[in-house]
């Protein structure tokens, strides 16, 4: 059975390939038309999977879509009747860009299939059921409280519910516009980021400022009812009424004079982003004590765009009585294409579960061959190692900024050692050169560290593992001055724990650093400039390495060094 699993109404689209229940490729179109978040449909990311999985079109035996656009349409029709403010944006968004996305998927179905009894069988399937039932799907869980957080799905922005085996039960909703997503927006744009996009500015702009100046103003925003609903004051916001300022006069006259973007942070600023930060995470650990009493499970799965904010991930981890949690490695919207393809196969078709998606290096892989084929291309001087980990380590060493392009590509926004730009944490200079002289983007933004697993409870305090990046905890205080270079202002890091067995090559690089510093730890960060999506082929690499202060390239088992190339 092959499923072709889909995203494409909102951000990231994303396409995927299931055969008999075993993810076999999901990528982002992002990385292939170089447009990041791009919402088109993916005609190139349902290629390159079909193209991984040796598999034609006409070998697709179902398709599954991560929307089903009459979900919940009562509901949107009376939010529209009541707040004709926004009305004519509401028609847009709700019924002309709907329509125009279906358009586009029903056109790229009659281009490869002339009727719909010819080609393969399609399910729409709703938003939320993409997210956290298909993410509990994938988890390595028989037994977890499901919890999906966005700014809105077909109008359901909170979903919390229980998993066991096959079965799913939905324990209680909450609706637009009292969402969570929508909140972290406003503040969002107040710091003066784009929404929906760089949500990530405001977690890492938090630690800098105190949440407790405005934290009593915020948490009176936010009411939890006793089956985990959300109430929100809306007087603070103009989200409801469909309008691109996310915040109301109220909010100003309340937390201050917004941030134009480019301009100075002001303390205020860090004070708002702390404190909504905080509240965020309280108010989601509170749905989670909900959550737990009334599953009695041992363990979390959460998903869906609020679930990328992996310093609420970490309190939950250390603070709810969940044993640990799951987050797939894409737990927005891009892996709704691969939550839709499970709920499709466990949850309707009843197929037995057999797959964990423990491996996020699903994506493209390029052979020595391929690589050196472009860099000859390129007319570029380049040297091949037998040991390409050893060279690199020793670059590390040397105090090198590196980009890292090895093995298969990951899904998800997180680089996890394959398409990465890796450094030596122990370099106390190092967070504000790559900011600077690298990725271009704001000097307060933390990097994360990539450690071998044996040597996580050696600098951090996790007790669980961190293999997509997503779960941030604390660096030791006693190493904190040994990885300067990954520990934020406040002691905190977003940890990648690295086993062997999952990326050997990455594992073998920190290692033989570990070996000659005795820090077992890297420098992480995705291998793209501030705007642009990672990396994905070897061009990409090598366009980016150009471009920005990388010192030397490592791309499988060649080293660029722009000493030689001078």
């Amino acid at each position: 059975m092959v499923i072709l699993g889909l995203n494409y109404y909102f951000h990231d689209s994303t396409a995927c390939i299931v055969v008999n229940g075993k993810l076999i490729a999901a990528i982002e179109e992002e990385r292939l038309n170089r447009d990041k978040h791009t919402r088109v449909f993916p005609h190139k990311a349902i290629d390159r999977c079909l193209k991984i999985a040796g598999l034609t079109y006409n070998d697709i035996n179902h398709i599954a879509v991560s929307i089903k656009p009459t979900h919940n349409l009562g509901k949107k029709i009376v939010h529209c009747l009541k707040n004709v403010k926004g009305l004519k944006t509401f028609i847009n968004h709700e019924f002309v860009h709907a329509y125009n996305k279906q358009k586009s998927f029903w056109n790229w179905f009659k281009y490869h299939w002339d009727t719909k009894k010819q080609g393969p069988k399609v399910h729409f399937i709703p938003h939320h059921y993409s997210h956290a039932p298909g993410s509990f799907f994938v988890s390595p869980y028989k037994e977890a409280a499901l919890l999906g957080v966005d700014g809105s799905g077909e109008w359901a922005t909170t979903w919390l519910g229980y998993g066991k085996d096959a079965h799913i039960s939905c324990i209680s909703e909450s609706f637009f516009p009292h969402s969570l997503g929508s909140f972290y927006e406003a503040v969002t744009q107040f710091c003066g980021f784009r929404t929906s996009y760089d949500e990530g500015k405001t977690m890492g702009l938090a630690p800098m400022g105190d949440p407790d100046v405005f934290k009593a103003e915020v948490e009176n925003i936010i009411t939890v009812s006793k089956n985990g609903q959300l109430t929100f004051d809306l007087s603070y916001f103009n989200y409801q009424h469909f309008s691109w300022k996310r915040c109301s006069p109220k909010f100003f006259e309340v937390f201050g004079t917004p941030r134009k973007h480019g301009e100075p942070f002001q303390k205020h600023h860090m004070d708002v982003a702390a404190a909504f930060q905080r509240v965020l995470e309280d108010k989601v650990l509170e749905i989670c004590d909900i959550l737990y009493e009334k599953t009695k499970a041992n363990y979390l799965v959460i998903s869906g765009g609020v679930s990328l904010n992996s310093v609420m991930n970490g309190r939950i981890v250390r603070d709810s009585k969940f044993k640990d949690v799951y987050v797939m490695p894409a737990a927005g919207d891009n892996g709704t294409a691969i939550g839709a393809a499970y709920y499709l196969y466990n949850g309707i078709l009843k197929q037995p579960r057999t797959f964990v998606h423990n491996n996020p290096y699903v994506a493209t892989t390029y052979s020595n061959e391929a690589i050196e084929q472009v860099l000859k291309g390129a007319k570029l001087h380049y040297t091949k190692h037998d040991d390409v980990c050893e060279a690199a380590a020793t670059l590390l060493e040397q105090g090198q900024i590196i980009g890292w392009f090895q093995g298969t590509m990951e899904i998800g926004p997180r680089a996890l050692g394959s398409r990465s730009i890796l450094a030596n944490p122990a370099f106390p200079d190092m967070k504000d050169k790559i900011n600077a002289e690298v990725k271009f983007r704001e000097a307060y933004r933390p990097f994360a560290p990539s450690a071998i697993v044996e040597a996580k409870n050696d600098f951090f305090d996790l007790t669980v593992e961190a293999p997509f990046m997503l779960k941030v905890c604390h660096v030791l205080k006693e190493k904190q001055a040994v990885i300067p270079a990954v520990t934020h202002v406040d002691g905190s890091a977003r940890l990648q724990t690295v086993k062997k067995e999952l990326h050997p090559k990455y594992y073998n690089l920190i290692k033989k650093l570990g070996d000659k510093t005795g820090v077992p730890v890297v420098l992480n960060t995705s291998f793209n400039i501030q705007g642009e999506p990672v990396v994905e082929s070897p061009q990409d690499a090598v366009r980016c390495f150009f471009s920005t202060g990388l010192d030397s390239l490592v791309i499988g088992d060649f080293i660029i060094s722009k000493q030689q190339t001078a």
